[in-house]
């Protein structure tokens, strides 16, 4: 009854995304098109200089509406990033195996399955880049056949994505040997999330355990695992469970700072609160591939860590910081009055928070506050 329930709430939130749109993607592989469906994140045509990651759903015709509702309910707390979803269609069971076809004396490809295989690497995925503000980060979903399928794609010498998940997957001959093979030779930072259930079947299991020995025995900084079996869930619920599991580990260097981060990882440094910061917001732009500026919240939360640890010659790191992600606004000339009112340079104090009067406002971070500040300071000197 409860993956009922989750389920809902996914299929409820996504009427927040815009909804799907269906598109002929021309092939050569094919000699035709295929139909996929794309789904914008809110607010793209408005957003004209930002780019999404893109998420690819094999199985789209089931896998659409619960991924789009759990990243419509996510963004909009600002927890996940917003994605371009696409979701292939395979115009039904029959279709799917085909899509899906290996030789079974050498696990690879087949016929129909080959060209699927191509259509997704060199015509679907250049398509959407062509078409739509694509970010560097690519992720591949799946389940069942194509749970296993996407795999595949980990076999290139430049594999085109950069994450994978992998719900139930049925895998060929050797899949589980030469998936982590290819995992331990991944040379960039690779994601890599699987999911079963205590209910799931039998025979699927054997290897997808396999697999999970396999890839547990890995020694690679580049690559990121998690693995999950659902107790009480079936072959068919655990898709439900799993998708914000599997997009919360993928994504979770995007969040805002909690207080959990605030506590155990960030006010117990002895030093390096903006380098933190610094390195968070690198993964999020350049592992993620998702441009954000650095969250209001974030600055105030390395903020109360310098303050709180008398590293006072930070702030003037983090007034760099600010000046280069918001230019035009008063958070960076305030840092810079913050730094020289804690280091008992009063005057210097006053002038920096004078000056931001020339500045925009943004956040908490006013003329009002700066004129407020600078004024208490006058009443200290004269």
């Amino acid at each position: 009854m409860k993956y009922k329930y989750l389920l809902f709430l996914l299929l409820a939130f996504s009427s927040l995304y815009p909804q799907k749109t269906l598109e002929d993607v021309p092939s050569k592989v094919f000699n035709d098109t295929r139909v996929v469906s794309v789904v914008l994140p809110t607010l793209y045509e408005e957003n004209e200089k930002k780019n999404y990651p893109l998420l690819i759903l094999l199985d789209g015709e089931y896998l659409v509406d619960p991924f789009q509702g759990m990243l419509s309910y996510t963004s909009y707390w600002d927890d996940l990033p917003q994605a371009i979803i696409v979701g292939v269609n395979h115009e039904g069971a029959e279709g799917r195996e085909y899509d899906t076809q290996t030789y079974k004396s050498t696990g690879l490809p087949e016929g129909q399955g080959d060209q699927f295989y191509q259509f997704i690497a060199n015509e679907l995925i250049p398509y959407m880049e062509d078409n739509y503000r694509v970010a560097p980060f690519h992720v591949v979903a799946g389940h069942n056949l194509t749970g296993g399928f996407l795999n595949f794609f980990l076999y290139r010498d430049k594999p085109v994505f950069n994450a994978y998940i992998s719900f139930s997957p049925i895998m060929p001959l050797e899949m589980e040997n030469r998936v982590a093979s290819a995992l331990t030779d991944v040379n960039k930072k690779t994601y890599y999330y699987m999911a079963t259930a205590s209910g799931d079947v039998k025979k699927i299991k054997e290897k997808i355990n396999a697999l999970d020995d396999n890839i547990k025995a890995i020694e690679n900084p580049n690559l990121k695992y998690k693995f999950e079996e659902f107790e009480g869930a079936s072959h068919y619920s655990l898709v439900a469970l799993g998708i914000p599991n599997a997009l919360y580990f993928i994504f979770s260097k995007y969040q805002p700072i909690s207080s959990k981060e605030y506590e155990e990882k960030i006010v117990t440094l002895e030093s390096g609160y903006v380098d933190y910061l610094k390195d968070k917001y690198d993964i999020i732009r350049n592992d993620l591939g998702v441009n954000e500026p650095i969250r209001l919240n974030d600055f105030k939360a390395i903020e109360a860590a310098i303050i709180k640890n008398a590293a006072y010659d930070e702030l003037e790191d983090l007034a760099d910081v600010a000046k280069k992600e918001y230019p035009k606004m008063i958070i960076g000339v305030y840092y810079q009055g913050l730094h020289h009112e804690l280091k008992g340079e009063t005057r210097k104090a006053i002038r920096s928070y004078l000056k931001g009067y020339n500045y925009e406002s943004i956040g908490d971070y006013t003329k009002d506050l700066i004129i407020e500040k600078a004024e208490v300071l006058k009443n200290l000197v004269e």
